[in-house]
């Protein structure tokens, strides 16, 4: 039985719903090349609703270490501000 976890098992923190963890994974794989991400596009992406995006981001900006997720804007949707 091997020991070894992959990169992104180890990179997410444990106390994060699966939901969470795939909000999370998103907006680090895109931090470096894109700044803004609007509730209902990162819902898109990742077959969720924006609601449901909505609710969960505060457990994954309180889980995220590496990047910064600061709500930013409310005009057609809710915007996150995330900075690597």
């Amino acid at each position: 039985m091997s020991t070894t976890a992959s990169t992104t098992d180890t990179m997410l923190p444990e106390s994060l719903t699966e939901k969470q963890a795939r909000i999370l994974s998103f907006l680090r794989d895109r931090a470096d090349t894109q700044t803004y991400f609007k509730s209902r596009l990162v819902a898109d992406e990742l077959d969720m609703s924006a609601k449901e995006v909505g609710a969960n981001m505060g457990a994954v900006q309180e889980a995220a270490t590496d990047v910064d997720i600061e709500k930013w804007g409310y005009s057609s949707g809710t915007t996150w501000m995330v900075t690597a």
